[in-house]
């Protein structure tokens, strides 16, 4: 008795086997439904999105230039200033010190140098004085009515004035280089006082202020950098500095057109411009580990063309540069593409391989028909496979797989440059059908999308 319900058992399972697989069978017969779309002309445009964070064209960080305590604050963290408006002053008692002790230096190398032309003035009159009357006893000594040593008296004398004046003179040119020098360091000293006191170098907005009245601010040396007092930024022209991945960087030109969005201002777009393209990546801080390979960017900074209301410098944006149009392209829907591995006579013909059998119904694990087709046929002599990317095209009925050479990549569609013509109809899904369709298989039409 137990045999017997084994054997009817067995019996209910043949029959259920034979109806699955005479059920599959006619599946095939019929064709897989798919759904299809005519070629069309399409206006495309080839776009490269990038994220990044908005800048001011021009920024100025203003920083001490010498120590000392903040003594008047005149601006406030988000103020609108004017170009020359006073923003803040450093204690100015030092410097100004300074400048009255180089004044007074200047003041005292002057009347030195005045002294000292007078007495070149005086040592001229003696000299003077000294040749005029060397000259009358040459006179007398010619009529023999002096003596020898009174001539070579006022000859002495005359060579001792000469002596003294040139003395006089080397003074003069000395008490010059000392008031030169005098002077610079009062001008040095004046423009450390002028630099106590920072004003606004353009019109623009203080983004950031990072000091209070009484703090000490600190000069900056080679390994610290010195207090940034305040931030002025120039938000008249604005910019979109992004990271644009290496692979797109290529496409990426200057003068390209860009929409920039901004995350904190909804619902508006901006009209912008490509005015600068990093030439080396962009540094990222850490070191690689683990053997994992980092994304490398490049910076591209576009310049917004019109004006951008309540703007925040680092506000977060996202740039859309146009790379590339095409008017009236042949189009292809990005999900139709796909790609096989064809087989080449050695002439570059593609040489049509039969579809191999479908696995057998059975009730264990479902095997992918991919997978379970992946045995390759044995290539003949001058044959060669080749992965090529192409989409299927409906003929009588069948899908054929058509190869395809690419253009420009739009949002939705790529544009076809060789394979297909206008009218063709491609099978755009659904996804699975496109995957496991193979060249000559039969398919069904949905509603024809447009």
């Amino acid at each position: 008795m137990f045999r017997k319900k084994w054997i009817l058992v067995l019996i209910v399972l043949v029959l259920v086997a034979a109806g699955a697989a005479a059920f599959f069978a006619r599946r095939g017969e019929q064709g897989a439904r798919v759904a299809a779309e005519g070629i069309q002309r399409r206006d495309l445009e080839a776009v490269v999105s990038a994220s990044g964070k908005i800048d001011p064209k021009k920024t100025v960080n203003i920083s001490a230039q010498s120590m000392g305590r903040v003594t008047r604050l005149a601006v406030n963290e988000g103020d609108r200033v004017t170009a020359g408006q006073f923003l803040l002053q450093i204690d100015p008692v030092t410097a100004e010190s300074a400048v009255r002790r180089d004044e007074a230096g200047v003041a005292g190398a002057r009347t030195g140098l005045e002294q000292s032309r007078i007495q070149v003035s005086s040592a001229q009159a003696n000299l003077d004085l000294a040749r005029q009357n060397l000259k009358r006893q040459d006179e007398l000594w010619a009529s023999g009515l002096t003596t020898r040593e009174a001539l070579e008296k006022n000859q002495s004398e005359v060579e001792v004035r000469e002596v003294e004046l040139r003395s006089r003179q080397q003074e003069v040119r000395t008490r010059e280089e000392q008031l030169r020098q005098q002077q610079a360091g009062l001008t040095s000293t004046q423009h450390n006082l002028r630099q106590s006191r920072f004003d606004a170098p353009f019109d623009g907005i203080v983004t950031r202020r990072n000091v209070e009245v009484g703090d000490t601010a600190v000069v900056g040396t080679m390994n610290n950098p010195g207090t940034v007092l305040l931030t002025v930024a120039d938000m008249s022209v604005i910019e979109a500095e992004v990271e644009v991945d290496e692979t797109d960087i290529p496409l990426v030109q200057l003068g390209q057109v860009a929409k920039v969005t901004i995350d904190a201002i909804q619902g508006r777009t901006f009209k912008g411009r490509v005015t600068e393209i990093g030439n080396s990546p962009i540094q990222t801080s850490g070191a690689q580990t683990g053997g994992q390979r980092t994304a490398t960017n490049f910076k591209v900074v576009v310049t917004i063309d019109e004006a951008v209301p309540d703007v925040r410098p680092g506000f977060t944006c996202t740039a859309e540069i146009t790379t590339a149009r095409r008017a009236k392209a042949v189009a292809v829907p990005i999900q139709a593409l796909t790609v096989r591995e064809l087989t080449y006579d050695d002439k570059g013909n593609i040489v049509r391989t039969p579809r191999p059998p479908a696995p057998r119904f059975n009730f264990g694990p479902q095997v992918d028909p991919a997978v379970s087709a992946s045995s390759p046929i044995e290539l003949l002599p001058g044959q060669r496979r080749e992965e090529v990317e192409g989409v299927f095209v409906v003929r009588d009925g069948k899908a054929e797989f058509v190869p395809v050479k690419l253009g420009i990549a739009g949002e939705r569609y790529f544009e076809i440059i060789g394979g297909l013509k206008e009218g063709d109809r491609v099978i755009t899904g659904p996804f699975d059908s496109v995957r496991n369709l193979y060249d000559g298989d039969l398919v069904l039409l949905n509603e024809t999308r447009r």
